[in-house]
């Protein structure tokens, strides 16, 4: 694909407003036209549909979405140096996209989405793109109040979204969150060579979408059980649990769980229990 729409080539704006990317900000840009309207296309339908996209950079991804029909895109950038190419995509798509100055872990977008089905597209700054991750998932309130998540992340921290008890390298407090509140998969791989300047590693897009009736737990309780269990994954979960129980057997019986299982080894429906189990121990507040 040479083209998707009128503006001048990525490669021509980087260089007419010299955007270089920067390290500090986890920043690599795509400039691959092909996957970037793969990445849109992969979010699922666009039209009549508001996205938010985090760390737009020069704009790449952001005119694909525009392009793949985004009724309205609000793009969170807090590189100062690419708010003019993001203007001049604005310039092109009058209405439909609307450019915010913030950092993301900061800024609250909900306000401004209005109706309608809400999905998340980016090709995550490396540096926040868990901590964005996990505080879409964390909110009190669920379904949550965007329809789908499609982010793209090293290979690595791919892998560990979607892991469970099956793959135990790489299962961990973040897959038991994401396998808690989200159907999550693995879309496609992207190379180092798509990117300027070219990471070390392989990035995968991968796709979120909440369940919608996840099992029943406080959100405080299982991060509590799985910051201690997998804290020391390889301990026996009797041993682990001990830096928040002072009876950790009690909880790990009512459970059903084994007392010398390993974190590594507990499905997410056995951490949900245990985070039910810890909460109900719990002494009251006075």
């Amino acid at each position: 694909m040479s083209q998707i729409d009128d503006l001048p080539p990525l490669r021509e704006v980087v260089r007419t407003h010299g955007l270089m990317a920067k390290k500090s900000l986890g920043q690599n840009f795509l400039f691959d036209l092909n996957l970037t309207s793969r990445i849109a296309r992969s979010a699922g339908p666009l039209e009549e549909t508001t996205v938010i996209e985090v760390g737009p950079g020069p704009g790449g991804l952001t005119r694909a979405i525009l392009a793949a029909g985004a009724r309205k895109l609000i793009a969170v950038e807090r590189d100062t140096r690419c708010l003019p190419a993001l203007a001049e995509i604005a310039e092109r798509y009058p209405g439909r996209l609307d450019v915010i100055e913030a950092d993301a872990l900061e800024f609250d977008p909900r306000p401004l989405v209005g109706d309608g089905p809400v999905r998340i597209i980016a090709n995550l700054p490396y540096n926040v793109g868990t901590a964005l991750l996990t505080g879409w998932l964390t909110g009190d309130a669920w379904p949550p109040w965007w329809a789908s998540l499609t982010l793209m992340f090293q290979r690595e921290v791919a892998e560990r979204i979607v892991a469970d008890e099956s793959d135990p390298k790489n299962y961990g407090r973040l897959g038991v969150l994401c396998g808690w509140r989200t159907e999550a998969r693995i879309l496609f791989d992207v190379p180092p060579s798509a990117f300027v300047p070219p990471p070390k590693i392989t990035s995968s897009v991968v796709h979120l979408t909440p369940r919608t009736n996840p099992l029943p737990c406080r959100i405080g309780a299982l991060e509590a059980v799985t910051r201690a269990a997998f804290g020391q994954r390889r301990k026996m979960l009797r041993q682990s649990l001990k830096s928040i129980a002072p009876d950790p057997t009690a909880i790990i019986r009512a459970a059903d769980l084994e007392e010398t299982i390993r974190a590594e080894n507990i499905p997410v429906e056995g951490y949900v229990a245990l985070a039910n189990a810890f909460d109900a121990m719990r002494p009251p507040r006075g």
